[in-house]
C-alpha cells in the first residue's frame, strides 16, 4: 500500500471511531457510514462539499445521489473523468434531515479535511458551497478576499499551502443546481474556469 493511501486509510479509522463527534450516535442509531472522501490520490483537483446527504451516509460515498448526478455532468461537460479528481465533504458525518453543519460538527471533522489537502496536495481546491468556500480562504489566508458566495463564485484566488502555489476557486453547490436552472448555468460557465486551470 502506498504512503498516500496508508494515510488516508487512517483517517477513515479515526473518523469511523470517532465517539466525540457530535453526529457519531446519529450515524450509528441510523446505521450510517461516515463519508471521507474518493478518488484520486494524486488529482491535482479537490473538490470540498459540505456534509453527506442520506444516499451518501447510506453508501459511504461523497456526491452518489442528485447532486453527485450534477457534479458529474459538470465534470464531463469540460472533458473530466470523477475517477482523476478527488471529492470529499468538510463535515464527514449526515447532519439529521440534511441541515447545515453547525459550528462544532465543522470544527471537529476540519483537522481531517486538513489533512487530506496535505496528503493529496491538490493544485486546485474547487469548494461547493458557502460552508467550505468560508473554511478554505480562512484556513489558507484569504480571508481578506471572502465575501458572499454570490460574489465570488467563478474566481480565482492564489494561495500557498503548505509551500506550494495553489488555487482556490469557490462554487456554488451542485445541489442548489437541481432547483434552479440559472444557478447550473452559472456553474457550467463556473467551471469552464476549472478547464482553464
Amino acid at each position: 500500500m502506498e504512503e498516500k493511501e496508508r494515510e488516508l486509510k487512517k483517517i477513515k479509522d479515526e473518523v469511523l471511531n470517532l465517539a466525540e463527534s457530535p453526529l457519531y450516535a446519529y450515524r450509528k442509531e441510523n446505521n450510517y457510514f461516515p463519508v471521507i472522501g474518493e478518488g484520486n490520490h494524486e488529482a491535482k483537483i479537490m473538490f470540498i462539499g459540505e456534509a453527506p446527504g442520506e444516499n451518501e451516509a447510506k453508501t459511504g460515498r461523497p456526491f452518489c445521489g442528485r447532486a453527485g448526478k450534477v457534479l458529474d455532468a459538470l465534470l464531463q461537460s469540460i472533458n473530466i473523468e470523477r475517477k482523476d479528481v478527488y471529492v470529499t465533504n468538510i463535515v464527514k458525518d449526515r447532519p439529521p434531515k440534511n441541515r447545515d453543519p453547525l459550528p462544532d460538527e465543522i470544527a471537529c471533522y476540519v483537522p481531517f479535511l486538513d489533512r487530506q489537502i496535505k496528503i493529496i496536495k491538490p493544485e486546485v481546491i474547487a469548494t461547493l458551497g458557502r460552508f467550505s468556500m468560508q473554511y478554505v480562504m480562512n484556513r489558507y489566508g484569504l480571508e481578506l478576499e471572502l465575501d458572499s458566495i454570490s460574489k465570488i463564485h467563478g474566481q480565482i484566488f492564489d494561495t500557498k499551502i503548505e509551500g506550494k502555489n495553489t488555487k482556490v476557486l469557490p462554487l456554488y453547490h451542485p445541489a442548489a443546481a437541481i432547483y434552479n436552472q440559472y444557478l447550473l448555468d452559472t456553474l457550467k460557465e463556473d467551471f469552464k474556469m476549472l478547464a482553464s486551470l
